[in-house]
């Protein structure tokens, strides 16, 4: 029996509290964080967003902040508040940004939105320690090293989402990845105060992962039945 494949523009999408909520990886700008407030057992954000951002948000609405899916809880003026869970905290690099740190942000995408990257949920898979840089043209670029388990997933022309942002892997080797940066990435992105060492936060696309477990699958129990 053949395995049928979804086409890559089919939307994958998840479901969150009875909502289809999806981004694009265009990350729309890049907001201050004005306030950061420790709770027992979650930590919640200030962000100041920008008023072209602001259209239609409520309490409730899903947002892309440094990637990660959040939902707002408050609305002052332009100002905007997320809760982080401390499981949240450890999966992602949400837990060593700092008042005045700027944050990728992009609000869900609706049907009818152009989509020019591709499909994201906000759930991230790992952080990546972020091992080199270059910040400026030419030649700008991030590497860095994912964990093992992940970087199967990873391939050299491949797509992946690294702080919210969609991005195209030149350089595979390993669980060594190097991303080439373009002026744009530069100016719309938080990714010129990162520095080696820092973590980035990884989404693997969800269709590579679900071919690569198959044929994994698939390969495993082939050679089960040759021996």
């Amino acid at each position: 029996m053949g395995i049928v494949f979804a086409q890559r523009d089919i939307t994958f999408r998840t479901i969150v509290e009875g909502k289809t909520v999806m981004y694009t990886g265009i990350v729309q700008a890049v907001a201050p964080v004005t306030n950061i407030v420790r709770h027992d057992g979650y930590t919640q954000f200030h962000v100041e967003l920008p008023e072209r951002l602001m259209g239609e948000l409520q309490i409730g609405a899903s947002v892309s902040i440094e990637g990660v899916c959040l939902s707002v809880t408050t609305i002052t003026g332009n100002r905007v508040t997320f809760d982080a869970m401390d499981a949240t905290l450890d999966r992602t690099n949400l837990g060593i940004l700092s008042i005045g740190d700027g944050v990728n942000v992009e609000r869900s995408a609706k049907p009818t939105d152009e989509n020019g990257g591709h499909n994201i949920a906000g759930h991230i898979a790992s952080t990546a320690e972020l091992v080199a840089s270059k910040m400026d043209m030419p030649g700008a670029f991030i590497r860095f090293r994912v964990p093992e388990e992940w970087a199967k997933y990873v391939f050299k022309r491949g797509y992946l989402a690294v702080n919210g942002a969609s991005l195209t892997v030149a350089e595979a080797e390993g669980d060594m990845f190097t991303i080439n940066l373009i002026p744009e990435t530069l100016r719309q992105t938080t990714f010129p105060r990162y520095k080696p060492g820092d973590p980035l936060n990884i989404e693997i696309d969800h269709q590579t992962m679900v071919m690569v477990d198959v044929v994994e699958r698939t390969l495993e129990r082939l050679m089960t039945k040759a021996q």
